[in-house]
């Protein structure tokens, strides 16, 4: 884990409806890998050329990242294993180890099923970042519901050498979060697939995402993590969290010291308050009728706080809750022509 002294748990309640936030990690098969996965950051393709053949399927994966036109990623990351060494290392150690590196989507080069089960189960249970694969194959499409990933993407597709969920993280994943669905996008060199309505109702209610033709316009099916959940929420939730635990952790650091007094809490409501302002500037949150925003920040007083955690100089007694700005994905419009 690394070094912090402020975490922030979120719960979403479901009765209504940073850096590195947009970056995503290869995980490759390397035999030159030897004692220990390595970690290696790229900012253009030219760069991944200096260290990878175009044929690699590294190579492959950056290049259709980075050409998903102005909305790619500042950089990519690859982190390199070796699970035919004397000492096999494999893709989900070589994730565990730089795990809370600058990165935020993992994507497994031509990985088998039981090596993408446990890179998402690492994920899953970190709770935080996404993994992201692409599937041909209709009974992994099952392995992965049957786990009801809230932190995996699945995208059903015939044609894998077109490397979709690349597109994917290269189209979507670097837009601010909160400003974008991820339905309804269109990717750079990946062919639409031909599905009836029914059937691609089933893949949908298995977990995955396709790419189709609707309206004349190439475009992804929908935009929803294995369980179902809408990849957005998650993208903001960790937004959120992430945004609120570096910015307490800078106040602290930067701080000669933050008073456990009425004004020193009063600083850190302050920096939550900013979070949650940008939040709904980015469409994470959501407002009202009149325009104001939906979240509530409660703080307890110092003489509110049980005298054993000041005296442990612990403070736990912020809380705030907001309710999802969402997207519209589907509309009944029903209409009239008088004559």
């Amino acid at each position: 884990m690394p070094l912090q002294d402020v975490t922030v748990s979120i719960d979403i309640k479901k009765p209504s409806a940073l850096i590195g936030l947009g970056v995503p990690l290869i995980l490759a098969e390397d035999s030159a890998v030897v004692n220990a996965p390595t970690y290696k950051e790229y900012f253009n393709i030219e760069g991944l050329a200096k260290d990878f053949a175009t044929t690699d399927a590294a190579y492959k994966y950056a290049a259709k990242i980075f050409n998903q036109g102005n909305n790619r990623p500042a950089k990519v990351a690859v982190a390199k294993y070796n699970s035919a060494a004397e000492v096999p290392i494999t893709a989900a150690q070589a994730l565990e180890q730089f795990f809370y590196n600058d990165f935020y989507f993992v994507l497994l080069a031509e990985g088998k099923q039981e090596e993408k089960i446990a890179v998402a189960d690492i994920v899953e249970a970190n709770g935080v970042k996404i993994a992201v694969f692409a599937t041909d194959d209709e009974v992994e499409v099952a392995a992965f519901s049957a786990k009801k990933y809230d932190r995996a993407i699945n995208f059903f597709h015939a044609d894998l050498t077109e490397i979709p969920e690349a597109a994917l993280v290269g189209a979507v994943g670097s837009k601010p979060v909160g400003s974008v669905t991820w339905k309804f996008k269109t990717l750079a060199g990946v062919t639409p697939q031909e599905y009836s309505g029914g059937r691609l109702q089933d893949i949908h209610a298995k977990g995955a995402v396709a790419y189709v033709t609707k309206a004349g316009i190439n475009q992804t099916s929908e935009g929803i993590v294995v369980s179902g959940e809408y990849i957005d929420v998650i993208h903001g939730k960790d937004w959120i969290r992430l945004n609120v635990e570096q910015q307490i952790q800078t106040l602290l650091s930067t701080s000669e010291k933050v008073p456990y007094t009425d004004a020193g809490i009063a600083q850190i409501e302050s920096v939550v308050t900013n979070v949650m302002e940008t939040a709904v500037r980015n469409g994470i949150i959501a407002t009202d009728a009149d325009g104001l925003p939906l979240y509530t920040i409660t703080a307890l007083s110092r003489s509110e706080v049980a005298a054993a955690d000041r005296a442990a100089r612990k403070y736990n007694g912020l809380n705030f809750q907001f309710e999802l700005a969402g997207a519209i994905h589907e509309a009944a419009i029903k209409g009239e022509i008088l004559i």
